[in-house]
Parts: C-alpha cells; sequence; structure tokens
C-alpha cells in the first residue's frame, strides 16, 4: 500500500524559502514518476515538477524554474521541493504524487497520478 506525507509547508513572506518533503512508503514499482503539484483556492490543481525514479530526469513548470529544485532521496524514500524566491502566487496546498510505470507525455495531467499525499499549505505574503 502506498502511502506518502507532506511536510514543510507554512507562512512565509515574498522572497523567502521553503523546503517541503514528502515521505513514501510502500513504493515498490520497478519504475515510477513522482511529481509536484499545486492547488490554490479556488483553482484547479496545476503541475508544479515531476522527476523519474532514477532521478535521472525532471521537468519544471515554467512558472518555477530557476527557483524551485526537485530531488529523491532513494535512501531515505523521500521526495524534496526546494523552494526559492517564493512569490504571493505561489500559496497553495502542494501535493505530492506517484505514478507507477513509465513517464509518459502526459505528465502534467494530475489524474494520470493514482497514489497522493494529503497535502502541506503554502502560503506566501506579499
Amino acid at each position: 500500500q502506498v502511502q506518502l506525507v507532506e511536510s514543510g509547508g507554512g507562512l512565509v513572506q515574498a522572497g523567502d524559502s521553503l523546503r517541503l518533503s514528502c515521505a513514501s512508503s510502500g513504493v515498490t514499482f520497478s519504475s515510477y514518476t513522482m511529481g509536484w503539484f499545486r492547488q490554490a483556492p479556488g483553482k484547479e490543481r496545476e503541475f508544479v515538477v515531476v522527476i523519474r525514479w532514477s532521478g535521472g530526469w525532471t521537468y519544471y513548470a515554467d512558472s518555477v524554474k530557476g527557483r524551485f529544485t526537485i530531488s529523491l532521496d532513494n535512501a531515505k524514500n523521500t521526495l524534496n521541493l526546494q523552494m526559492n524566491s517564493l512569490k504571493p502566487e505561489d500559496t497553495g496546498v502542494y501535493y505530492c504524487a506517484v505514478r507507477a510505470g513509465r513517464t509518459l507525455a502526459d505528465f502534467r495531467v494530475p489524474s494520470v497520478y493514482g497514489y497522493w499525499g494529503q497535502g502541506t499549505r503554502v502560503t506566501v505574503s506579499s
């Protein structure tokens, strides 16, 4: 049974940094993709960044490119998201997600991910 637990959210000011973590268990697939998504109040869940299980490939949304960094610590079964130079528009609930199998072209679509954490809230004040 796959379980994902996010942590690290909080209230910060614009320009600050935060580091989110997603502790995983039960991810025993031979290949998989892990991603971060976020959902702002009143908006749909949107793609932030994705990483392939081997860690050799990542893809960032244009809105976070150059500011956010995803990493996967396989020894600790933890997915991390370092967020720098935060902006008010980064506010939302951040979710980590896992998709079993090969990374396909629809990796930005939330519905293709079969496993989700409960989310951690990030609020960036101006």
